[in-house]
């Protein structure tokens, strides 16, 4: 009776263990890749990631940091990643030059992107900036400078009655140096760097975008055509966008503890926890506003984005309105 009931249990034991390696197995893989550096702006996936929230829907998640020098689109078109972090105004520039990407999910809702101006530049109303020099981020983040540019009428190739555009790295030093009146900064993000160097608010002059009028869509997710013909990564999308937003809400009740798991996976060392609060203390504020759920994009958002966008006078970013650039069959099947 002992030996029947041993061989029992250790058949009971043989079948849990080999259960538990199906399910292990069963986890499916999607890799996102990031538009930035592991920091607050990312903090719901994370969150996401570290609470078990990718676990819990069957997915086996990678989260690639991205860098000054990691497209995004670039890493998706090579087949680096299934799903991106990207700006609208770049996911629809490469769209229109070949690679068909497409949102499936919009995490922020509003603009954190500014232009931030010394005011003993002189600088206090828009128009004020004429004959500055003004610090632009590029590869696909001056778009809203220069549909604000067009919009106001000034120049950007330095001649008279326009601005002289300094090419900035990703760093608010030329403010501190003196070699721009202004800097591009996020609200999040570098605006906080420039009050680190020592510049109180009362000394500057700060344009938002989005109060500007020339706001543009930020932190979309974004995969291919290709992908979305694929009914099993449809599914595994729509699990990755329902923890993902899981993620995010939980992350803006808790800007603390979201700082604190994204220095644990900060590999670099480089961030700090105030910078990082700070950031995900902002970041929760871009999130709100949505007419619907997290994670949903407002046609007429998108639609507002596309006009800005065809709007340049000399060099528009889109020569025409796309068609098929979003999609809500991912957010549909997340039942968000």
């Amino acid at each position: 009776m002992k030996t029947r009931l041993g061989s029992w249990v250790a058949g009971c034991t043989l079948a849990l263990s080999a259960f538990s390696t199906t399910v292990a197995q069963a986890a499916d893989p999607l890799t996102l890749q990031l538009k930035w550096v592991t920091q607050a702006q990312f903090g719901g996936y994370y969150v996401a990631l570290d609470k078990g929230f990718y676990e819990e829907e069957g997915l086996d998640m990678t989260i690639k940091p991205g860098g000054p020098d990691i497209a995004p689109p670039q890493v998706i078109a090579g087949g680096g990643a299934d799903v991106i972090v990207e700006w609208m105004p770049a996911a629809l520039a490469s769209r229109e030059k070949g690679l068909p990407l497409v949102n499936i999910g919009q995490i922020f809702n509003k603009s954190g992107m500014m232009l931030t101006c010394l005011k003993s530049a002189g600088i206090e109303q828009p128009m004020d900036v004429k004959g500055k020099t003004l610090g632009v981020w590029f590869f696909g983040n001056e778009y809203p400078f220069l549909a604000w540019m067009s919009k106001l009428g000034i120049p950007t190739d330095g001649s008279e009655g326009g601005v002289t555009v300094l090419k900035q790295g990703f760093n608010v030093d030329p403010i501190f140096q003196g070699q721009a009146d202004c800097v591009s900064t996020m609200n999040y993000n570098e605006y906080g760097q420039v009050l680190d160097g020592g510049l109180t608010p009362e000394e500057l002059t700060v344009f938002s975008y989005e109060d500007q009028g020339v706001a543009m869509l930020e932190d979309g997710l974004y995969t291919t055509e290709e992908k979305l013909a694929d009914p099993a990564m449809v599914d595994k999308l729509a699990r990755f966008l329902r923890a993902s937003v899981k993620g995010w809400k939980w992350a803006a009740e808790h800007p603390e503890e979201t700082a604190e798991i994204v220095l644990e996976y900060d590999d670099t060392g480089a961030q700090t926890e105030d910078h990082q609060v700070r950031m995900a203390k902002e970041i929760a504020k871009l999130l709100q506003g949505n007419p619907k759920e997290i994670g949903y994009l407002d046609p007429a958002a998108f639609d507002r984005t596309v006009d800005i966008l065809l709007s340049g006078d000399s060099a528009p970013v889109i020569t025409k309105k796309p068609e098929g650039a979003w999609t809500h069959t991912v957010y549909e099947k997340s039942g968000l």
